[in-house]
């Protein structure tokens, strides 16, 4: 049955009833991930790239206290517009967005939530949160991680953020059973660079077998989702000493203004693109752009060849 505070786009509630693929998109990388036009653009391209291999594209938001799965250009507008007024809308936010009637762009951690509340297993996203830097004394650790252990969706990234503790979040990861996939690479991307010397669980270089290991494990009653990581394309792949630098530079600004909990990322992702001219950015599209496409492929292999 429905969840009672869940509405589906017209075209969403049709694909799903007929059995055809659909990809989850989130909604915080309009609000809080880009500057406005760029966030708009973005997630309407990004839309197309679904439509264009294949799957129905559903944004997800909250919007007036109902969550949506699949949002209209007009509410895309919206919360393009809005940026950072929109409440960023962590697992701990849904509760009293909903009971307020407040708007509310989705994490992954949320966009996860809705998706599996909606029925739909296959989401794209830029970057996955994880365990920040200095976590052993901070505890900031992204509940996007949590959200991995327990929620059956397939969620497809350009790795996580090199603003964070790599080589923690991986164990985090394997500590909560999430497999982590390397799409054609045995190497963790780092968001705006291919490699981060840090190991992913496993190396599958199709959509094929990446549809193929999810069922095995829905069809094995296994909790949780799977992470695949799939290294931004090599033309807009950033420099690491250049990106690493900038990122060094934005992580001491973030601690001396005092800057913490669900501000940091915003904050650092803005930092970010100024300090490298806006390179940031250009990169951030494409590697979004390049994780749909992956994802409407294997959303297709699993509704048609299931």
């Amino acid at each position: 049955m429905m969840n009672r505070h869940l509405d589906l786009s017209p075209e969403v509630a049709e694909a799903l009833r007929a059995g055809k693929p659909v990809v989850a998109l989130e909604s915080t990388i309009i609000s809080h991930g880009m500057p406005y036009p760029q966030n708009v653009e973005t997630a309407l391209k990004v839309e197309g790239t679904v439509r264009e291999n294949g799957a129905v594209p559903a944004t997800i938001a909250v919007i007036g206290g109902r969550l949506k799965a699949g949002l209209t250009p007009e509410e895309i507008e919206y919360l393009g517009k809005k940026g950072r007024g929109v409440a960023k809308a962590s697992r701990r936010d849904l509760p009293v967005l909903v009971a307020q009637g407040r708007d509310g762009a989705t994490t992954v951690a949320t966009t996860m939530i809705i998706a599996a509340m909606a029925g739909i297993k296959v989401f794209a996203t830029g970057g996955v949160g994880g365990v920040h830097r200095g976590a052993e004394t901070t505890m900031d650790i992204s509940a996007d991680l949590e959200e991995l252990a327990q929620t059956p969706v397939m969620v497809i990234c350009a790795g996580a953020k090199s603003i964070l503790d790599l080589g923690l979040t991986l164990e985090y990861l394997e500590t909560k059973g999430v497999p982590v996939i390397g799409y054609g690479t045995e190497e963790l991307p780092a968001f705006y660079t291919r490699r981060s010397g840090f190991k992913v669980d496993y190396r599958l270089d199709t959509p094929e077998e990446l549809a193929a290991a999810f069922r095995a494990k829905m069809e094995m009653g296994l909790k949780g989702g799977m992470l695949v990581t799939n290294p931004i394309p090599e033309e807009y792949s950033m420099d690491p000493d250049r990106i690493n630098a900038a990122i060094d530079e934005a992580v001491a600004e973030a601690k001396a203004q005092g800057i913490q909990g669900k501000e940091t990322t915003p904050f650092l992702l803005a930092r970010i693109k100024d300090l490298t001219g806006g390179d940031s950015l250009a990169s951030n599209i494409q590697l979004v752009l390049n994780n749909a496409r992956l994802a409407a492929r294997t959303a297709a292999l699993l509704a048609y060849s299931g």
